[in-house]
């Protein structure tokens, strides 16, 4: 996905399973910009990230399905389930 010109990793949650009348994706942004909060989850010893990051529950966003570019890789289920209580907890689940 880009923003600004620049594209940056997302973790995408909108399963493409679901028949949804829209085409926006759900997704979690990727930054380096750790402030060590509880709506992070470390993810830095992904290969697909070439620097120490986090995924930003606070920052969750819907943009159009042609704004995503490519597919980096896979999260691993312990992170993912990690991310889902994030958004959880930042959603008041």
């Amino acid at each position: 996905m880009g923003i600004a010109g620049k594209p940056r990793p997302v973790i995408v949650m909108l399963t493409e399973d679901i028949p949804v009348e829209r085409t926006l994706i759900i997704y979690v942004p990727v930054t380096r910009q750790a402030r060590g909060g509880l709506l992070e989850v470390p993810l830095g010893h992904l290969s697909c990230l070439d620097r120490e990051s986090v995924a930003n529950a606070q920052a969750i966003g819907a943009l159009p399905r042609v704004r995503f570019e490519r597919r980096l890789g896979t999260l691993p289920s312990a992170d993912l389930a990690k991310t889902k209580q994030a958004i959880k907890l930042a959603s008041a689940l």
